[in-house]
């Protein structure tokens, strides 16, 4: 059976939108969400007792500016000019943006500042992207925090200046949902929506609360971790990746913390800690383990070429989960994962690249296309098949990152 579809409404570059902002169509997409057939990997399982949100995401958004077509790294004292710039929503905004674009229903928790910067990110994600934001607020005087990328030789490097919010007033939360009031020493901290699946970003020494209260109302946590500047590489200082049924480090990360010199040991090892184990492994690909089943699996990478990495393993991500809460197979999901990754790299601006499911339908075409083609390599992606409708067409380009903000409008 092939994923269902329906057409959303495009406010577009140059395209006046024909429908009210935040109508709700029959794929639960708003009207002015960017213009691609929506396709639902999720919908041969879904009923009407569902949670109203596939994914819940929390974190912060930057405001990412990318310069691109460096030829070298900058030089001290020297000024150094890019052929190709962009600005977009960063920071969680670049997962957020993938599992919207994957057609998966998301959630997302996050403080925007009340400058220009802010009203840009909000509206990209809440207008542009279909994001729900009704758990995320405006902070006022807080200004968004901003990282400068610099993509070169295939790799990135960043520059990046903000300040933590102020913590939120829980006086609004100081009622339950019944009315009542709470009792003296209530925990106020925010209570996470229902939704199927999560994504968490552990850090070493912190526990969120959010993460054990969705964890408990049957979320699937999705546990995602960056480089231990504390050095210890200690998993007993995660102490939320005990609610995750996946943990997803790559390859340097998983080998610290497992004390192994190989990534795909490092993966059999961290199944004693959470039930899937994924491992990146950069230009090699990926590899997965799953205790419960007994599965492992280890896809190549899809050779692109790359413009700008930035947002990657975000999209990385996003694809294994969306494969995850859909029920495909572990190497499908693997699969889909580098794929998705793949095609973000071939674009700039983080979050704005993420592909959607044109991009998706058109790379599964081209390759079946071209002659000579390993069919070993083709058979990993066949899954497709099954997933992309017949005459998937995209009638105006996905957003991508644009040069500058708030250019005027002529009347």
């Amino acid at each position: 059976m092939k994923a269902s579809t329906t057409s959303t409404t495009s406010a577009g570059e140059g395209i006046t939108d024909s429908a009210p902002r935040g109508v709700i169509g029959h794929s639960g997409v708003p009207a002015g969400a960017h213009g691609v057939p929506h396709v639902d990997p999720l919908a041969a399982l879904r009923t009407p007792g569902d949670p109203p949100w596939d994914v819940h995401l929390t974190g912060t958004v930057f405001l990412d500016i990318i310069f691109t077509g460096l030829d070298s790294a900058p030089v001290r004292g020297t000024e150094s000019w890019a052929r190709g710039m962009g600005s977009s929503p960063g920071g969680v905004a670049n997962m957020a943006t993938a599992l919207a674009r994957l057609g998966l229903r998301t959630s997302l928790a996050a403080a925007f500042g009340d400058d220009h910067y802010g009203e840009y990110c909000w509206d990209a994600l809440e207008q542009g992207e279909a994001i729900d934001l009704s758990a995320s607020r405006t902070v006022p005087g807080w200004h968004s925090p901003v990282t400068v990328s610099m993509a070169y030789e295939g790799e990135r490097t960043m520059v990046t200046h903000g300040h933590e919010p102020p913590p939120e007033d829980p006086s609004h939360r100081s009622a339950s949902s019944s009315g009542k009031l709470l009792p003296p020493g209530a925990d106020l901290s925010p209570c996470p929506p229902r939704a199927r699946g999560a994504v968490a970003s552990l850090a070493p020494g912190r526990s969120e609360p959010w993460i054990a209260r969705a964890a408990r109302q049957g979320t699937r946590i999705f546990g995602d971790v960056g480089w231990d500047d504390t050095g210890l590489w200690d998993l007993a200082a995660l102490p939320d990746l005990r609610h995750c049924e996946a943990f997803l480090p790559n390859a340097e990360e998983a080998m610290r913390y497992t004390g192994t010199d190989c990534p795909r040991a490092a993966a059999h090892a961290l199944t004693e800690y959470v039930p899937v184990a994924v491992v990146t492994l950069g230009a090699d690909g990926a590899y997965a383990v799953d205790r419960r089943t007994g599965e492992s699996a280890e896809v190549p990478a899809i050779a692109v070429e790359a413009l700008d990495p930035t947002g990657a393993g975000d999209v990385f991500v996003a694809g294994f989960v969306t494969g995850s809460l859909a029920g495909w197979p572990l190497a499908d999901r693997l699969g889909f994962a580098g794929l998705t990754a793949a095609l973000s790299v071939q674009e700039f601006g983080g979050s704005l690249s993420a592909p959607g499911w044109s991009e998706i339908a058109a790379w599964w075409r081209e390759v079946q296309s071209v002659e000579g083609q390993d069919p070993a390599a083709l058979s990993r992606y066949a899954f497709l098949d099954d997933l992309i409708p017949d005459g998937l067409v995209r009638p105006w380009p996905l957003r991508r990152a644009v040069p500058t903000i708030g250019f005027g409008r002529s009347t």
